[in-house]
């Protein structure tokens, strides 16, 4: 974990941010009506996870709302507002909020910035997630030889995967970090009861996600999502992400018609049952490609939640929820049942 104080703003941007704090209690809940500490989260994964963690010790806003991926944020005068009455700002890190240091300047934001992504092994931009593990006599890359494509190739847009968020291991870490910037921030605040809570939840989630995948043998653990977002669930799952809707770690790129016909190989020569379209992104692609492999298109209520939650009280509404209804679509897209969801889950 890295807490660091933030950069004000400067110039004229100074004068941006002047406005902005004075009306940022109406805006974040922040002055006399509530004198609570108050936490800005990027995604929605995140304000999620913090506002579990904080319960009513905190208030908790996100910049990001459901179906809206961090990769293409354009923050406005809401999260400037946010951000100038914030006292922690609790990013994902890792490269995903290009758009976070002129933002934090612009806003004139003077808190505590954690970063969750310290500490956490990170996937290198383009380098294989199984690299440097043991998968016995299957080598879930293994496949036809189909020359130089690389269904994982594209654009480089940072050093690191961002997507950190796809194995529950890792926001149990970006948890504790929550914990301890709130901790120092507060120490009034009581928080001990449901961080203890919700860290125990985590951990019952992904065992539930290990023994659900594990009914599936590794060599049909076959995953063609719309970008490359899934890279740590396939290292800590043994799952096989065959290829990309998009060739890149985030959206923005886009599919030449020889990556179309070098993943349509793919999906065929590997056995791939189904594709998966994602829920902050449009799925027409997705479903050309799926027809023209002749095979199943998840899309709508069934597309994953991939790098944002979806509505609250829907199926993908929190972050749990949205590790549950991915997990079971990919199962069963493999011909399987998941595990029953634990009660403290559901």
């Amino acid at each position: 974990m890295r807490i660091k104080p933030a950069l004000g703003a400067l110039g004229a941007l100074g004068a941006i941010s002047l406005a902005l704090t004075g009306c940022a209690g109406a805006a974040s809940g922040a002055g006399a009506a509530d004198d609570r500490l108050q936490i800005v989260a990027t995604t929605t994964q995140l304000a999620d996870v913090t506002r579990e963690l904080v319960g009513d010790a905190a208030e908790v806003t996100s910049l990001l709302q459901p179906g809206a991926s961090a990769h293409a944020f354009d923050p406005g005068p809401t999260a400037l507002t946010a951000l100038a009455g914030a006292d922690l700002l609790v990013v994902s890190g890792a490269g995903l909020e290009s758009w976070l240091d002129d933002t934090v300047e612009a806003s004139g934001f003077d808190g505590t910035l954690v970063d969750t992504s310290e500490g956490l092994e990170l996937i290198a931009a383009g380098d294989d997630p199984h690299a440097g593990h043991d998968h016995g006599a299957f080598d879930p890359h293994a496949g036809p030889d189909h020359g130089e494509f690389d269904p994982h190739a594209g654009p480089d847009h940072g050093e690191f995967d961002p997507h950190v968020w796809t194995d529950p291991a890792n926001v149990t870490l970006q948890a504790q970090a929550i914990v301890d910037a709130v901790a120092a921030a507060d120490p009034d605040a009581d928080i001990d009861a449901s961080a203890t809570t919700y860290l125990a939840r985590l951990a019952e989630l992904d065992e539930w996600m290990r023994g659900s995948i594990d009914r599936v043998p590794v060599a049909e653990r076959l995953v063609v999502t719309t970008h490359d977002t899934f890279g740590y669930l396939e290292r800590a799952f043994d799952v096989r992400v065959v290829g990309t809707v998009l060739p890149s770690l985030d959206e923005s790129a886009d599919a030449s018609a020889a990556h179309i016909d070098e993943l349509v190989a793919e999906i065929r020569a590997t056995g791939t049952r189904v594709v998966f379209s994602e829920n902050a992104i449009d799925p027409q692609l997705a479903a050309t490609i799926a027809r023209e492999a002749s095979v199943a298109l998840r899309q709508g209520a069934d597309a994953l939640a991939a790098d944002a939650l979806g509505a609250s009280g829907s199926d993908t509404g929190t972050y749990i929820d949205a590790q549950i209804h991915n997990t079971t679509a990919m199962v069963t897209a493999w011909g399987a049942e998941p595990l029953p969801v634990p009660g403290s889950l559901a």
